[in-house]
């Protein structure tokens, strides 16, 4: 078998500049434009560079990971900018999680394919290496296009219609141009997909350098699924056209058909490899994550300063969405812990739930780094949350590298792989798209084989977790949604999901913790408590324009509904 090579991302996001997104060097200083594209390490590295703008979050809004704007969790630092997110005082000139930089992106690739419609390597037909360079660069193009596709979709699912550039423009161009509705947006993505998937690789194996982390036939597809459920989605189709679920479904069947993924009962988190991973940003070592989420007494005086409240830390709201594993809700309630399950014990409320949960969170009692954790009061980490302390009552595990070590004589640092799309997304969406589009779980026909209920169970017995008997649609589709929330915790989705299901007004208002008090020895009782009260109003389903941009562009005009 080949060794992959993870494609290296060399050039970091350039900041925004005073006049949109239009003045930046490419090149990032490679060579002039005048030669950068007469050399093939140069071109790649301009392609690499669009590959820059992929997102990812391991901390996106001032260190808080995106979950601390969801039911999911809370920041530390109660003074962080994602604040401004949960208690309402975001604007169109507070815009927070400005993602204004993506047009970076888009430019950065409308700027490659131009450029390199014209190259001409001919006269490095003798070199050694030219049928390499040949093998890699008839992807080139459509590896592009399809992540210009994805950063509309990234721009559309926060604004809704977008300027959509498929060229370079000058000052004058991008300060005139129109906006494009979002449901053509989408229709443009779905387009871009059917046309480059057949063109791209299902994987790089086979091709010169054997490179993983590139836009492969996979994520063509599974980028065509993810705008399709979005534009399915209530909050894009109000009137809940069936049409349009069908439409998703057919997508995400066609990636499920492929048979190129298959769900892995190992931890996908930071591995690139997993046959379940689609698509994963590549990063370098980093102790970043860990200083911001290791509990404080493990980062060897590392977070301090101004650090020492930085941390995302899962709430009991999160918690309660984990059933046991034998698939019983439990809830911790003003009486204590509830659940129907015959063998949940109260005493020990973490034992024996879905084992996600143990990848997810971290909690009193468990083992990390060679010790216990300790949360309750009086416990070794216990501790105001202005030391360092966890303002819920628990620690964050998932892509927290627990061998990380700060100690002096024995540092170890770790890479953090941002894992874009796994194939338990398309199942999800399948599932979903299926009881929207038919009202039955158990629904299948010639076109599609499948039910929404096999697609879910999928999942959860890929996790170990038993099936889902439930009848009817809305009890389905409510099991289906907490499974989306427990499969996906802290990779970047319930933020999203809250808004396209437009639930915000239900989940987002109250966050809770838990107070543990030591009773005796090994015993605890267990107090849930409101940590916050947020703000939630239905104008948030999509983000302000920022204001400057509509100073700059009155095209970019009318502003969001309620904003």
């Amino acid at each position: 078998m080949k060794t992959l090579k993870i494609i290296s991302i060399a050039f970091a996001a350039i900041s925004a500049v005073s006049c949109s997104y239009l003045e930046f060097d490419e090149t990032n200083g490679l060579r002039s434009f005048d030669n950068v594209y007469s050399y093939f390490d140069e071109t790649k590295q301009m392609l690499t560079h669009v590959y820059s703008y992929i997102p990812q979050d391991f901390g996106t809004i001032g260190g808080a990971m995106r979950d601390c704007a969801s039911d999911d969790a809370e920041f530390g630092d109660t003074g962080g900018s994602v604040q401004y997110m949960n208690n309402g005082s975001w604007s169109a000139l507070n815009t927070v999680d400005d993602a204004w930089t993506f047009y970076y992106g888009i430019r950065a690739a409308n700027e490659f394919m131009q450029s390199f419609a014209q190259t001409d390597f001919s006269r490095f037909e003798k070199d050694p290496d030219y049928q390499n360079w040949v093998d890699q660069m008839q992807y080139f193009t459509y590896e592009a296009r399809i992540l210009r596709s994805f950063f509309f979709f990234e721009l559309a699912k926060r604004y809704g219609d977008i300027a959509m550039p498929l060229e370079k423009l000058d000052i004058e161009q991008a300060n005139s141009i129109d906006k494009t509705s979002f449901d053509d947006v989408v229709e443009y993505i779905v387009s871009e997909c059917d046309a480059c998937a057949p063109k791209l690789p299902d994987t790089y194996r086979d091709v010169a350098n054997s490179e993983t982390g590139r836009i492969t036939r996979g994520f063509a597809l599974a980028l065509k699924s993810k705008a399709l459920l979005y534009a399915a989605s209530e909050l894009h189709n109000p009137s809940m056209d069936t049409e349009k679920w069908k439409r998703s479904a057919s997508a995400a069947l066609d990636l499920i058909q492929t048979g190129l993924y298959s769900l892995d009962p190992a931890d996908k988190c930071n591995n690139p490899t997993s046959p379940e991973v689609v698509l994963a940003r590549q990063n370098d070592n980093s102790t970043n994550f860990e200083v911001y989420n290791f509990p404080i007494r493990f980062t060897e005086g590392q977070k301090n300063g101004s650090l020492v409240t930085m941390g995302t830390f899962p709430t009991q709201n999160l918690v309660d969405a984990f059933q046991t594993r034998n698939g019983y809700s439990v809830t911790l309630e003003a009486s204590g812990w509830v659940s129907d399950d015959p063998d949940f014990n109260p005493a020990r409320p973490y034992l024996n739930r879905d084992p996600r949960f143990t990848r997810t969170v971290l909690c009193n009692g468990d083992a990390f780094k060679g010790s216990v954790i300790a949360l309750y009061k009086g416990g070794r980490d216990d501790a105001a949350v202005s030391d360092g302390g966890s303002p819920t009552g628990y620690f964050l595990r998932k892509y927290v590298q627990e061998s990380t070590s700060f100690d002096p004589d024995a540092e170890v640092t770790n890479k953090h792989h941002w894992v874009v799309y796994r194939y338990a997304e398309t199942l999800l969406t399948y599932a979903e798209s299926m009881v929207e589009a038919f009202g039955d779980p158990d629904y299948t026909d010639a076109d599609y084989p499948y039910s929404a209920r096999w697609a879910l169970n999928q999942v959860r017995s890929n996790a170990g977790m038993p099936d889902v008997t439930v009848s009817g649609k809305d009890g389905f589709i409510a099991a289906l949604r907490n499974e989306w929330r427990v499969e996906f915790a802290f990779e970047d989705h319930r933020f999203w999901d809250v808004r396209r299901w437009k639930i915000g007004s239900d989940t987002q208002s109250e966050i809770y913790g838990v107070e543990i008090t030591q009773e005796s020895g090994s015993s605890y009782s267990y107090r849930k408590f409101l940590y916050e009260y947020r703000t939630w109003s239905d104008k948030m389903n999509l983000y302000p324009i920022p204001q400057s941009e509509i100073y700059k562009n009155a095209n970019l005009a009318p502003q969001n509904q309620g904003w």
